[in-house]
């Protein structure tokens, strides 16, 4: 199944409790459906100490979230995403510009 959001995008969380958050993708994980967002979802991971981090500790970090609960923004409100063939590739197009995103 091809996914309508990739890393780099700019993307709004729809639901769930980071509800209302903006951010920028850093990775898709696409057999899982789940994409990690800049800022959005932190956890707090304890980690031992190792010969990297000497002193160990909690380390805050972004944990994935499930596709479906993001939404592609552009120009500053949050779209939804349809794909067009156009010259014989395919395209990610905005459902509500109709503009080749």
């Amino acid at each position: 199944m091809k996914l309508k959001i990739k890393s780099g995008d700019t993307v709004k969380v729809m639901a769930g409790d980071h509800k209302g958050e903006q951010g920028k993708v850093v990775e898709v994980f696409a057999n899982k459906n789940r994409a990690t967002v800049e800022g959005v979802n932190l956890i707090s991971k304890h980690t031992k100490p190792s010969a990297q981090n000497p002193q160990g500790g909690i380390v805050k970090k972004e944990a994935s979230i499930h596709i479906s609960n993001l939404m592609l923004v552009e120009n500053g409100e949050p779209t939804k995403v349809k794909f067009r063939i156009e010259d014989g590739k395919k395209v990610r197009v905005s459902k509500k510009s109709d503009k080749v995103i």
